[in-house]
């Protein structure tokens, strides 16, 4: 039961005219504020010295907590070589526990007993209910993606066209960095909600594709020959599974055809980097061997009732209008 006090702390006159009585009149002053009662909490005063008390302990007990689950964190990483993704979901879960601990025994300092909770729970509730819904939304969003771990630190992730590296999962949301080194911070509730692309969740082994157009009449087991060359030069292209070559489709202007191949990513970049590399590749094959790759063109037919009239001119005859 919480009783507020509404006296103010008595305070003397005025402070004696010689400085040692003066300094015991400011010590008393100060006693006097530290022990004044704000309210009592089920028999215990709430003092404006506990009160302190407990932000400082709190304050320093959130700090430790941060400091402690870092340094688990890093040490799982050096000594057992553990992933940057479970490394940071021991961390964050780690903190949060410590933090509930710290908060109980900073309760215990100034004797405030665990049961007003029960009380203060439900308007607590209510509160959080009308005017907190975000922010209880993406924190219990961010414990399940510390728990369920559907997307990971380090993990290449795509969602609504954004793609890049996670590198954060915070309490309120995720801060993943594009390829361009752009820090974008998505709410944890927008990312269990969207549907994303994890390039990397079971593996970081991802498949690729070139497509080629080659000329009408060109030699397609030697283009075939051609592209898996080319792949099998790349280092970054994985032997295993091997690069496949498809004849996919006669088109209206070229022969189609696309290589498909594995390789392994670290970043976004690095799989748009190996198709260059290959495209540049494969042209300078292709020009060695003589087959053209092809580009767009289109074939006019004029139907008419009569032969046409062709004539050639010199360019300084005058032209006769019909």
């Amino acid at each position: 039961m919480l009783i507020p006090l509404l006296t103010t702390p008595p305070v003397p006159a005025g402070p004696p005219a010689d400085s040692a009585t003066g300094l015991a009149y400011a010590l008393d002053t100060l006693v006097r504020i530290w022990r004044f009662e704000l309210m009592t909490i089920e028999g215990n005063p709430l003092t404006v010295g506990s009160l302190i008390i407990f932000v400082v302990v709190l304050i320093l007990g959130a700090w430790l907590a941060r400091l402690l689950s870092r340094g688990v964190s890093s040490g799982l990483v050096r000594r057992f070589h553990v992933n940057e993704g479970p490394a940071a979901t021991i961390r964050a879960l780690l903190f949060y526990l410590l933090l509930a601990v710290v908060f109980v025994f900073s309760l215990q300092i100034i004797n405030v007993p665990l049961t007003i909770f029960a009380v203060a729970g439900g308007a607590l509730a209510i509160g959080i209910g009308f005017g907190s819904q975000n922010v209880v939304n993406n924190f219990i969003s961010g414990l399940i993606l510390l728990v369920e771990r559907p997307v990971r630190v380090g993990d290449i992730i795509e969602v609504d066209g954004l793609q890049g590296i996670v590198r954060e999962i915070g309490p309120r949301s995720t801060r993943v960095v594009t390829g361009d080194n752009v820090d974008v911070v998505i709410p944890n509730s927008a990312i269990l909600q969207a549907n994303i692309v994890n390039w990397t969740l079971g593996d970081d082994t991802v498949r690729a594709g070139v497509s080629v157009g080659v000329t009408y009449g060109s030699p397609v087991r030697e283009v075939e020959t051609t592209l898996l060359d080319a792949a099998a030069a790349h280092e970054r292209i994985l032997r295993e599974p091997p690069p496949v070559v498809l004849f996919e489709d006669f088109g209206d202007n070229a022969l189609l055809f696309r290589l498909y191949f594995w390789v392994r990513i670290r970043r976004p970049f690095e799989r748009r980097r190996v198709e260059s590399d290959l495209r540049f590749d494969i042209d300078d094959r292709m020009r060695a061997k003589g087959i053209t790759i092809a580009f767009p063109q289109r074939d006019v037919h004029l139907d008419t009732l009569k032969p046409l009239d062709v004539r050639l001119l010199h360019p300084d005859t005058p032209v006769r209008k019909p």
